[in-house]
């Protein structure tokens, strides 16, 4: 059996374990930069880089170890550091898929995806490293996702949608085909997307507009 350890220990860990295949991966150990209860009986719980590095020291065999970094919401930018220091310290990414979830044979995904239950990842697609296509979210065929985007539950790209580096699709929105969303742009909950977005812009309701920041 595989061993894996988590560094995040709230709702996206929870959600993790539960999609990760139990027959062939043990989550040995967890990590988080605040002193919480472990989510997970009989797993620890070590606190930040210092405990990590304790934990590690103690390991015989780390190289049978993989990483999964359960930071889930808009930050995309935390979540593939984090993970490409794992990777540095000898904890290669784990790819996640529900067995529930739908990934086509033509779809191709970087490290350290997380691809949630009742989700579609369709024909053509292509994900970046650490991607999160959360529950019963859908990118359809020709998307391409950057690093570190994360598609909430329930939120559906239409065909051939480009998607930028960290860029936050928010929880039952909707992106026409085609579209561009640009580096570290913000879809709000139920924005129907009509037009490319612009990078580091927040959009919001139907059809979205920019936020208005002042309200």
């Amino acid at each position: 059996m595989n061993h894996v350890i988590f560094w995040g220990a709230t709702g996206q860990a929870r959600v993790l374990h539960d999609a990760m295949d139990s027959s062939s991966y043990k989550l040995v150990a967890i990590f988080d930069n605040r002193q919480i209860e472990s989510p997970f009986p009989g797993v620890q719980l070590h606190v930040g880089r210092e405990g990590f590095s304790v934990w590690k020291d103690k390991q015989s065999d780390s190289d049978n170890i993989q990483a999964c970094v359960a930071i889930g919401g808009s930050r995309g930018v935390d979540r593939l550091e984090l993970q490409d220091w794992l990777d540095e310290q000898g904890f290669s990414p784990l790819n996640i898929i529900h067995p529930r979830a739908y990934l086509a044979k033509s779809a191709s995904v970087g490290a350290g995806v997380q691809i949630l239950a009742m989700s579609a990842v369709c024909a053509n697609a292509k994900l970046g490293r650490a991607v999160i296509v959360n529950t019963a979210a859908t990118v359809d065929h020709d998307c391409i996702i950057g690093d570190g985007v994360h598609i909430a539950p329930g939120a559906h790209l239409a065909g051939e949608v480009r998607v930028e580096d960290f860029a936050f699709i928010g929880m039952g929105a909707l992106i026409l085909p085609g579209l561009h969303i640009g580096r570290g742009a913000i879809i709000g909950a139920g924005a129907v997307v009509t037009k490319s977005v612009a990078a580091g812009e927040t959009v919001v309701g139907i059809p979205a507009k920019i936020a208005d920041h002042h309200q």
